[in-house]
């Protein structure tokens, strides 16, 4: 099967040329007895990069800030050309790039619907034809009339998504503006993604998230400095680039090998988890529990170094990601003496959240570092279920509620008591 998207051999360079604006510029010119008045630099962005995405492919692309993850796609789009190289593009292209980018500030929604239709080569009946389902899927109806100088960055989102994919194009370009959106909106993006993909559509995705990345991808390449460091598997790429960002930070990272290939481990030393169970109402381990009964994650650890403080640490996650709740210890002061084994246990004492499959992480950490150092972090390794119940809410978690009268509302009193002819539940 022929590829839809080629890069061969492609080097991107910008060339920034600009004057000596500041005193402290000038005088360094002045002391090097540079007669120049400008300061020039050229900078690759992009080196010696060569892949194919085929139809029903989705790639994702991962790396730090500014190693040429945005430029790749914008040399998808044809927005800039190689500098050398090919980019080879096969069919229609929808793109959402930067926030806002194609529309107009002064044009209205409705009328950047048909702008932007007309940048990426759709006819304007075309446009017309599709344009209540576009508005429709973007749910800003509302506002649609109104220039878009006046939408958020979220509701400019909704928009450019709604348009680069309302005509089935062979390929979509998306940079990690969905970031941007709420988490309903992101819902039925991804599931726009699904669809298109089971059309043919070939998907080129950039991310920061990368359980994001190792989800909906197929395969994933790592760009640092310009160059492709991995191509392969999402599992593999990701791991690889993690272990090359916690190397920078003294630290490890490792796979935990669970079943979804989710849990990954970042190991600083001096403390190791060396086991995490969960335990339900009935002291028993247990990886499925009821509606509203407690939850017990109990943390087994082992001391490698003489230590005065540490700091215990869970958070709960829904099985898409969503952190729900982090639950972490204050510092705890002890004599953590090397070879010294221990145990804590963090109670939840009611599970008052939606029914379904959830995830959990646990750390050990240094209270002491001014940025998050762990001595041992397993992110979202360990799973359990909420079995469905009658009173479980519809919402994502329950809380604690109460309704009251007016004449019961004085002073701000209904914040410090109970009132015994509240109305009281839960939501």
């Amino acid at each position: 099967m022929f590829n839809v998207v080629s890069f061969e051999n492609v080097y991107k360079r910008f060339h920034f040329q600009r004057e000596v604006l500041s005193f402290h510029e000038m005088f360094v010119m002045w002391w090097r007895r540079s007669a120049k008045p400008t300061v020039r630099r050229d900078l690759w962005v992009l080196q010696n990069i060569s892949f194919g995405i085929m139809p029903a492919e989705i790639v994702g692309i991962i790396g730090k800030n500014g190693t040429g993850k945005s430029t790749l796609l914008k040399l998808a789009a044809q927005i800039v050309e190689p500098t050398s190289g090919a980019v080879t593009i096969r069919g229609r292209v929808g793109a959402l790039l930067e926030v806002g980018v194609g529309f107009h500030p002064d044009l209205t929604g409705h009328e950047n619907i048909f702008l932007s239709g007309a940048v990426i080569g759709l006819r304007r009946e075309e446009v017309r034809q599709h344009f209540d389902e576009i508005v429709a899927f973007s749910g800003i109806e509302e506002f649609i009339n109104m220039p878009v100088r006046h939408y958020s960055s979220g509701m400019l989102v909704r928009l450019g998504f709604s348009v680069a994919t309302a005509l089935q194009p062979e390929v979509l370009l998306v940079d990690e503006v969905l970031a941007v959106g709420d988490q309903a909106f992101r819902e039925k993006c991804f599931q726009r993604i699904t669809d298109l993909q089971s059309s043919g559509t070939a998907i080129l995705y950039v991310s920061h998230n990368l359980d994001e990345i190792r989800k909906v991808c197929d395969r994933a390449i790592w760009i640092d400095e310009g160059q492709i460091q991995a191509e392969g598997h999402p599992d593999d790429v990701v791991r690889a680039y993690l272990n090359h960002v916690e190397r920078e930070r003294g630290l490890k990272y490792a796979a935990l090998g669970d079943l979804q290939g989710r849990g990954r481990r970042v190991i600083g030393g001096r403390v190791e988890i060396t086991r995490c169970v969960l335990i339900n109402y009935a002291g028993e381990e247990s990886e499925v529990f009821q509606f509203g009964r407690p939850l017990q994650i109990q943390i087994d650890y082992r001391i490698d170094d003489n230590l005065e403080l540490l700091a215990f640490g869970a958070s709960i996650y829904t099985d898409n990601g969503i952190r729900v709740i982090d639950v972490n210890s204050p510092p705890i002061r002890g004599d953590f003496e090397a070879g010294v084994k221990g145990r804590v246990f963090c109670e939840i004492e009611a599970l008052t959240l939606r029914p379904g499959k959830y995830e959990i992480t646990v750390s050990i950490s240094d209270p002491t570092a001014s940025v998050y150092k762990p001595y041992d972090h397993h992110h979202r390794a360990y799973n359990f279920q909420i079995l469905p119940d009658p009173e479980a809410p519809e919402g994502l978690v329950a809380l604690p509620y109460h309704w009251r009268e007016q004449r019961e509302f004085k002073s701000g009193s209904h914040l410090e008591k109970e009132e015994e002819d509240g109305f009281q539940g839960t939501v």
